[in-house]
């Protein structure tokens, strides 16, 4: 039997509800669903490259546990297709938040697939709860003070607060 796995690629820093209710929703759709966290020092990351892979870790357990989907965390660099290679997914998984979102990830689905076109492009749209939460505005509250418990889980929460200060 031929194992289907997918590739979630982000930087997650830090990792929110909205890319564990992307990450769930993945998990019920293969086998084995490779988290893959992007180095992209460009985006000024509030937190190192292994405590990102860490926290992904630590806040995907239970979501492996409750589909029985192998979920494994990895970080790389380049190209997300020679990635995608790597690990052997046969999918690349993207969470659309927005109308926003799709002309930039539509471009880059082409240009994947162009690169590749053994290995397809999924969008999972972010449920309604979470369609607006993404990890630059989690940071810019927390940094300025305000409630972000509700857009992280706890371990998030607590490892967020600790480096903002608070």
């Amino acid at each position: 039997m031929t194992t289907r796995t997918a590739l979630y690629p982000g930087t997650f820093d830090p990792v929110t509800n909205g890319h564990l209710d992307v990450i769930g929703r993945a998990a019920r759709l293969v086998d084995r669903l490779v988290i893959g966290v992007a180095i992209n020092t460009g985006k000024g990351p509030l937190f190192p490259l292994e405590e990102r892979v860490a926290l992904v870790e630590a806040e995907t357990r239970a979501v492996a546990e409750r589909t029985g989907c192998t979920i494994e965390v990895k970080p790389f660099t380049g190209l997300l297709i020679g990635f995608a290679r790597e690990v052997g997914a046969g999918m690349i998984v993207r969470g659309l938040r927005a109308v926003t979102d799709f002309d930039y990830e539509f471009q880059m689905a082409g240009m994947n697939h162009r690169l590749d076109s053994g290995v397809e492009t999924v969008f999972l749209m972010a449920s309604e709860r979470n369609h607006f939460i993404s990890s630059r505005f989690v940071k810019e509250i927390a940094q300025l003070g305000g409630d972000i418990s509700t857009f992280v889980p706890p371990l998030t929460l607590e490892k967020t607060l600790a480096r903002v200060g608070r």
